[in-house]
C-alpha cells in the first residue's frame, strides 16, 4: 500500500511569482504522474479562454452552497462578491493514493486548511523587495495605479504572516526558487512517514 502523499500550501502577494513556480514543478518530468495542482471551485462566470476543470471548477451559487452544507470544502472565501474554495474531492482522493497535492491559496485560506489537516506543509513566496514587486505589478500592463497601491498594502499584510508558515522562499532568482521549491517537495518525501513501509521491508531482509 503506498503512504498517503503529503499536501502543499503555495502562498504569496500578488506578483511575487508563485503561479510561475508551481508551473515549473508541474512540468518537470521528476514529478510526472505524482504531484497535482488542485483546482478551485467558484461561483464567478468563466472567463474568456477558460475551461471548467483547467482554471476553475466553475458552478452555481447554490451547488456551492450545497458543498458548503455537507462539509465538502477544507477551506472558503468571497472575493469580490464571487465564492471559492478547495474541494476535499479535489485533494483528499489523490492523498489517499499517494499523489502530492499543490495548493495555490493565500494566507486565510491557509490558516483553514491547517486547522483541518494539520500536518500540511505550508510555503510562502517572497518577492526579493517592495520595489521589485511594484515594478512587477506595473510590467503586467493591465493593473492601474490605484490597483498597485492596493495590492502592495495587501502584500505588506499578506507578507506578515509568514511566521504561520513552514518555509520561506526568496524569489529573486527564478531558477534557484524553483529549485527550493522542488527540494522542498523532495524532502518531503524522503520523510520517515512516506518511507516507513520499505524501510521496514529492507530491515526484515536483515538477520536477527
Amino acid at each position: 500500500m503506498r503512504p498517503a502523499g503529503d499536501l502543499f500550501i503555495v502562498s504569496s502577494p500578488s506578483g511575487a511569482g508563485k503561479t510561475t513556480l508551481i508551473r515549473r514543478i508541474l512540468a518537470d518530468p521528476v514529478f510526472a504522474g505524482s504531484i497535482h495542482f488542485s483546482v478551485s471551485h467558484t461561483t464567478r462566470a468563466p472567463r474568456p479562454g477558460e475551461v471548467h476543470g483547467r482554471e476553475y471548477h466553475f458552478v452555481s451559487p447554490e451547488e456551492f452552497e450545497s458543498l458548503v452544507s455537507r462539509d465538502g470544502f477544507l477551506e472558503h472565501a468571497v472575493y469580490d462578491g464571487h465564492r471559492y474554495g478547495t474541494s476535499r474531492g479535489e485533494v483528499e482522493p489523490r492523498m489517499a493514493a499517494g499523489i502530492d497535492v499543490l495548493l495555490d491559496i493565500d494566507v486565510q485560506g491557509a490558516r483553514q486548511v491547517r486547522s483541518r489537516m494539520p500536518d500540511v506543509v505550508k510555503v510562502f513566496v517572497f518577492p526579493p523587495s517592495r520595489q521589485v514587486l511594484e515594478a512587477r505589478l506595473e510590467a503586467r500592463g493591465h493593473n492601474s495605479p490605484d490597483s498597485i497601491v492596493r495590492r502592495l498594502a495587501a502584500a505588506a499584510r499578506e507578507m506578515g504572516e509568514f511566521g504561520e508558515y513552514d518555509y520561506a522562499i526568496i524569489n529573486d532568482v527564478l531558477d534557484a526558487a524553483v529549485d527550493e521549491l522542488r527540494s522542498i517537495v523532495v524532502a518531503r518525501r524522503s520523510s520517515r512517514r512516506r518511507r516507513q513501509e520499505r524501510l521496514e521491508a529492507i530491515l526484515r531482509t536483515f538477520p536477527a
